[in-house]
């Protein structure tokens, strides 16, 4: 089959999304389709040969993140061109409700349509503003599909209709070949995502820190995703505890750098091993002093003062 996928968010930015089109596009590929993927994207970024960009995207702030969004009359024509060149046996459009590439094919598109839907908004005054100039394009579709109870429920109240429920896909052989680190083992609480949205979870869970590490005191915290430096040293930072950190990144002057400015008494680049010679101690809650090297050698003497007037 010749299958055309479209992707509402720019291509360049990682998210949910993307990787689920992504990996959908790279199945089918495999299973002998012909797929194309139409996406927003910056003229320099690298783009595998199954996608076409379809220009430049625009940031735009809208439940509880920044979507990067491309709508407009150029957008709309090179549509047009895209669906016509393809010539699709069946269309898979994601997010058509978003005003993205994704309305503007389900506007142009004909014959059957599958739509994807993924956002989960239960108090949108702005999908239902927007029902009337949806509908139409909303009618053409042959099949629904969301992600979850809450995107079904998203699209059953504000825009009408229903969707069969199927959560995104993982690729199990990408993680079944996956190496695991043994000095992440046991013990480790591993957090993945963005971690300048909120909505994401990191603030929570840093706020359970405290009473988790009351209960496990050995616990660790694994924190690896995308997102704003200033705001993962803030986080990193805003605990009572401050025994041992860790940085992990391509960029060595960069982690150093911020290994710098985080309060703990140990920090760990690229890895969890310890310099047994260094001095060992914490911040904050995490003790006082220092064991091992130099500087603890003042915790185990007795300084005694001699005065002499002269």
């Amino acid at each position: 089959m010749r299958i055309g996928i479209v992707c509402p968010y720019s291509w360049d930015v990682p998210g949910g999304v993307q990787f689920h089109v992504r990996d959908l596009a790279e199945h089918l590929i495999r299973l002998g389709h012909e797929v194309s993927v139409l996406a927003p994207a910056d003229d320099e970024t690298p783009l595998p040969p199954y996608v076409v960009s379809a220009g430049r995207a625009v940031p735009v702030r809208y439940n509880g993140s920044v979507a990067r969004l491309n709508f407009g009359f150029l957008s709309a024509a090179r549509v047009r061109r895209w669906l016509h060149d393809g010539a699709f046996d069946v269309i898979h459009i994601h997010e058509p409700g978003t005003p993205s590439v994704g309305l503007l094919a389900c506007w142009a598109a004909q014959g059957p349509i599958v739509a994807t839907f993924h956002t989960s908004n239960p108090r949108s005054r702005v999908m239902i503003a927007a029902y009337p100039i949806l509908q139409p394009a909303l009618e053409k579709i042959s099949a629904r599909i969301a992600v979850s109870e809450y995107a079904r429920r998203t699209l059953v109240e504000h825009l009408g209709g229903d969707a069969v429920v199927i959560p995104n896909g993982v690729d199990v052989d990408f993680f079944a070949r996956a190496e695991p680190r043994p000095e992440w083992q046991g013990r480790t609480i591993g957090f993945i995502g963005r971690i300048d949205e909120p909505r994401k979870g990191l603030p929570v869970l840093m706020r359970a820190l405290p009473r988790i590490l009351a209960e496990v005191p050995d616990a660790r915290l694994l924190v690896a995703g995308r997102g704003d430096e200033e705001e993962a040293v803030a986080l990193a930072n805003d605990t009572d505890y401050g025994l041992l950190d860790y940085v992990w990144s391509g960029d060595v002057a960069r982690a150093f750098r911020v290994a710098g400015r985080l309060r703990a008494g140990g920090v760990g680049v690229n890895t969890v091993g310890r310099n047994m010679e260094a001095p060992f101690g914490g911040f904050k809650r995490s003790g006082v002093g220092r064991d091992v090297g130099s500087y603890a050698l003042h915790a185990y003497s007795e300084t005694q003062a001699v005065v002499w007037p002269g």
